[in-house]
This record gives C-alpha cells, sequence and structure tokens, in this order.
C-alpha cells in the first residue's frame, strides 16, 4: 500500500513542493532512506543528512523548505506530521470478530460479535468485551473485568482486581494491570497481608508499556486517567491517581496513594514515594527521587550526572565532609561578623 505526495499532503493538510504524483510506500531516516521512502527533519543535528537523503519526500518546518533537494511537505511539526503519515502508511491489522477455538470463556461472559479473542486466552466470569476489541494470545481476563470498545490487548496481558478499561487502550505485551497493591500490617515481625479489595479504572486512549504493573486498590480504585501513556516495566502502585495526558517513561515507580497532574511528563528510572501530589504540568527530569509533593508546574530534577570516575570519588569524600565544612563556615561568619562590628 502506498500513497501520493498530493495524497499525504491532503490527509496531513500540510502543503507541499514538488511531484503530486510521487508514490510513497514506506518511511526511514534521513541517511538509510531510499526511493519511494519518506522521512523527515525535527532536529538541527540531522541536517547535514538533508542535503544527501535519497527519500523521495522528507518532511521539514517552512525554514528548511528551500534547503531540502527533492519533494518537501512543509508542517509547524514535523516530527508530528511523520508521527500521523507513519500511521497511515502503516495501519494496524485486525481479526475480524471471533473466538479462537482454544480460548477459554466462561458462559456468562459478554462479549461483543465484533471483538476477536485469540488463541489460549481466559476470559473469566462476568467479563464485558466491547465492539472491535482485540484481545492477544495467552490474555487472562480474570472476572468483572470490562474492556471498552476498540481496545488492544497484546500477548500475555493479564488483568484483574475488577478493573475497568476505557475505550481505545492499548495494553502491551506481559502487563499486569490489577495485581494486589503492597499492603501489608506488622504483627511483632511478622508481616500480615490487607486484603486490597478496590479496582483499577482505566480511562480512554490509555497506552500501558510491556510488563508494567499497575496495582488495584486497597479501599479505593487505582485511577489512570484519558490519554494517559506509561512506558515498559512502570510500577503504579496502589491507589495512585494520573491525571490525563501524562507521560511516564521505563522503570519509574510511583509508591502508593501519590496523585500524579495532569499533562505531566515524568522520566525513566524516577522514584516517587506515597502520598505526595504533583501539580499539574510539572517535568521530572531521568533519575530524580521525588520525596516531597510539587506544587506548581515546571522542571524538577535530582540526583548526579555521570562523570570521570576519579572526579566522582573526589566529590564523594568532599560530600562526606560537608556537615563539617557547613559548621566551619557558620563558625567563620561568626567571626568576621564580630570583626565588623568591632571596626
Amino acid at each position: 500500500m502506498g500513497l501520493t505526495l498530493a495524497q499525504l499532503a491532503s490527509h496531513l493538510a500540510c502543503e507541499f513542493d514538488g511531484d503530486a504524483e510521487c508514490l510513497i510506500s514506506g518511511v526511514a531516516a534521513l541517511a538509510d532512506a531510499t526511493a519511494g521512502e519518506l522521512s523527515f527533519l525535527a532536529s538541527s543535528k540531522y541536517r547535514a543528512d538533508l542535503a544527501a537523503t535519497q527519500a523521495s519526500v522528507v518532511i521539514v518546518a517552512e525554514r528548511d523548505r528551500a534547503t531540502c533537494p527533492g519533494n518537501v511537505l512543509i508542517a509547524k511539526d514535523p516530527y508530528l506530521a511523520y508521527a500521523r503519515a507513519a500511521q497511515l502508511l502503516y495501519p494496524e491489522v485486525l481479526h475480524e470478530g471471533g473466538v479462537h477455538r482454544s480460548a477459554v470463556v466462561d458462559p456468562t461472559a459478554q462479549i461483543d460479535a465484533s471483538a476477536w479473542i485469540d488463541a489460549l486466552c481466559v476470559i473469566g466470569p462476568d467479563v464485558v468485551i466491547g465492539a472491535n476489541a482485540q484481545i492477544g494470545a495467552g490474555c487472562i481476563l480474570d472476572r468483572d473485568i470490562t474492556i471498552g470498545s476498540d481496545c488492544r490487548l497484546l500477548a500475555n496481558v493479564t488483568i484483574h482486581g475488577q478493573a475497568s478499561l476505557g475505550e481505545r487502550c492499548v495494553i502491551q505485551p506481559g502487563a499486569v494491570i490489577g495485581s494486589d497493591g503492597f499492603g501489608y500490617a506488622n504483627d511483632q515481625s511478622k508481616w500480615v497481608k490487607i486484603p486490597q479489595i478496590g479496582g483499577v479504572i482505566l480511562g480512554d486512549e490509555v497506552e500501558v508499556g510491556a510488563n508494567t504493573t499497575i496495582d488495584r486498590g486497597a479501599l479505593s480504585d487505582t485511577i489512570i486517567e484519558n490519554g494517559v501513556i506509561l512506558d515498559n516495566q512502570v510500577q503504579i502502585a496502589h491507589n495512585v491517581h494520573i491525571g490525563e495526558q501524562t507521560a511516564i517513561a521505563g522503570c519509574t515507580g510511583v509508591a502508593g496513594s501519590t496523585h500524579i497532574g495532569k499533562r505531566c511528563a515524568i522520566g525513566g528510572h524516577v522514584g516517587i514515594v506515597g502520598h505526595l501530589t504533583i501539580a499539574d504540568g510539572v517535568h521530572i527530569s531521568a533519575k530524580t527521587f521525588v520525596s516531597q509533593s510539587i506544587d506548581s508546574a515546571g522542571f524538577y530534577s535530582s540526583g548526579t550526572p555521570v562523570e570521570p570516575n576519579a572526579r566522582w570519588r573526589r566529590n564523594f569524600v568532599r560530600m562526606k565532609q560537608l556537615d563539617e565544612m557547613a559548621r566551619r563556615i557558620k563558625t567563620l561568619e561568626k567571626i568576621v561578623h564580630k570583626l565588623s562590628n568591632d571596626v
């Protein structure tokens, strides 16, 4: 399947220069693209590749229109336009409705006729699966689970704990939704498990990455609002609430009962302790440790970036001396203040 330059421009609402009938059938990076492929320039770091690219069409911003040697699409945001073009050129292949003969489906489950249940799935009691949903091979939906229309669960997804998914959610392989939260009471050094009786609610168009886990609530529900995207291997603990259109990168852990606002961007390997509130519009860089609430939008960081080992060892020694240095500075300040008053 392919699209002409004119067709792409129409779909993307972009201007174009060049051969309107030029046929595009794939996408590639500027340095790797060949005839019949589309590429894009979204960063000045790759401008050197633009002059030599063999791509049949390149998506560029207006400022780069004159420097592109061939056919161009002009977009305000070339990267966004590329994303939408790639969706057009690589449409998803969906199964027609039906149930694979090896799937196990409880008789109380309600499955829309247009939904597809793949091989070796287990669909438990009172599960509801909406129109055009795609349930991949080996998925397990325990009981009292609701899957909205047009959702896609890839292979080996496990959902239990009274979870509810909105419409058009995408759950990548190996994700677990509705696992028990980490709730225990201590009885003279012995751990007593607290039953987790809440659920998990995902809004519309939520994407959950591979091997990510979202715990069910202890009493009330864990809530992931519309448009949230979670990368691979993210841990969301019980009763966390994540506001709409927030993005969280891989290997981040969010402890229980923390409330994260709307339109936040949280980098990889961030640790967020429990019972905090993070405001709307907060950006947190990778490897940051969040130990207190953040009450206003902005960019936040912590941690020490990589540096040569010899320098790091020297700095680490000095860090251990900070308390003593602070006391000496305070003593010197008192001496300077006394001398100033004596003059």
